[in-house]
């Protein structure tokens, strides 16, 4: 069974986020001029690097997650994805689309990553009476 990351744990920081796809390029390497590229593989990893701001509680429970859950960092993990997970969505005029007229309720996107823990391990710092903790994880295919 793969892990879920905890629902009480804070999206990700807009400042620290970083996302860079794995290269999937072989380079060659031509006589004359620029270097030529060709596919070497078709499924690709993406790289993210990322924080997030932890109160006291959330931290234990972030540890937790990390060290007995996923098992150090080893093992795979579900991930909302920070970019579309929560998000209203619109018509083209940029209406929210409604579950309910009634209740107001609007459609939100519902999407998750396959993660693996990155090389990059959570670090913290501290700020004041929060902590920031900065990780890297691969967005697996």
């Amino acid at each position: 069974m793969i892990a879920t990351w905890p629902t009480v744990l804070p999206r990700p920081e807009r400042d620290s986020w970083q996302l860079q796809p794995q290269d999937a390029r072989r380079k060659r390497q031509n006589a004359a001029g620029p270097p030529g590229y060709r596919r070497r593989f078709s499924s690709v990893a993406r790289s993210v690097s990322l924080s997030v701001v932890l109160d006291h509680d959330q931290r234990e429970i972030f540890e937790a997650f990390f060290h007995d859950t996923c098992q150090e960092g080893s093992l795979r993990f579900w991930m909302p994805d920070p970019t579309r997970d929560g998000w209203p969505l619109t018509t083209e005029a940029g209406v929210p689309l409604l579950v309910n007229e009634t209740t107001r309720e609007p459609l939100t996107i519902s999407e998750r990553w396959l993660c693996a823990w990155g090389d990059q391990l959570p670090t913290e710092t501290i700020l004041g009476r929060e902590f920031r903790k900065a990780f890297q994880i691969w967005v697996l295919p």
